[in-house]
């Protein structure tokens, strides 16, 4: 079993010096530290630091991180990170906040942490639906926008020109800047308005 520390500061500006500090007086190896200069934006899983960590540790060792906020950008990143340890049996240590899962204290703390990104899931769904609704109602309209007839028309007779002198159907589509699918809907809607 060994202990793999974890170090993440948002620029290079920044220093990692307080977190190795720790580490090291946690026992953990210079050696075994994994370290990134990223910001918050890329997930952990992301980073070439957090790559090279998960690619060397083994079930039974233990990742030691300063604080858990640097294992994640977000309070459900870091707690995707903590689960994807776990599923490979790595333990992780969090020496500021106290975390530890292998204490029954330290469980309480991940569940409560989980509870509260569910809560934070659900937040950012509501909030979603609630945008879309207001826009909706402001008269926003979602999807594929509504096609001029007229365009279409010019451009089938566009491609059905092509496709008399020889063309193949996807050449003709291309040609009016349409998928070959694209070409044999319109054309079949043409042919159902025709008829």
């Amino acid at each position: 079993m060994r202990l793999l520390g974890y170090t993440r500061v948002s620029t290079s500006g920044q220093d990692a010096q307080l977190q190795l500090d720790a580490l090291v007086e946690a026992g953990v190896q210079k050696r075994d530290v994994f370290a990134d200069v990223t910001s918050g934006s890329k997930a952990a899983i992301e980073r070439p630091g957090m790559k090279r960590l998960l690619e060397y540790a083994e079930e039974g060792d233990t990742v030691v991180v300063w604080r858990v906020d640097r294992l994640g950008r977000s309070l459900i990143d870091v707690l995707n990170t903590v689960a994807l340890l776990r599923d490979r049996r790595i333990h992780v240590r969090s020496i500021a906040d106290g975390i530890d899962p292998a204490t029954s204290t330290g469980r309480l703390m991940l569940n409560m942490l989980s509870t509260l990104a569910e809560y934070e899931r659900e937040l950012i769904v509501e909030r979603v639906k609630a945008g879309i609704a207001a826009a909706r109602q402001n008269g926003t309209r979602f999807g594929r926008p509504v096609a001029d007839p007229a365009v279409i028309t010019d451009k089938l007779s566009i491609a059905q020109a092509a496709r008399a002198k020889g063309r193949t159907a996807e050449d003709a589509a291309r040609l009016v800047g349409w998928s070959r699918a694209t070409l044999y809907r319109h054309q079949k809607a043409q042919a159902s308005a025709d008829a």
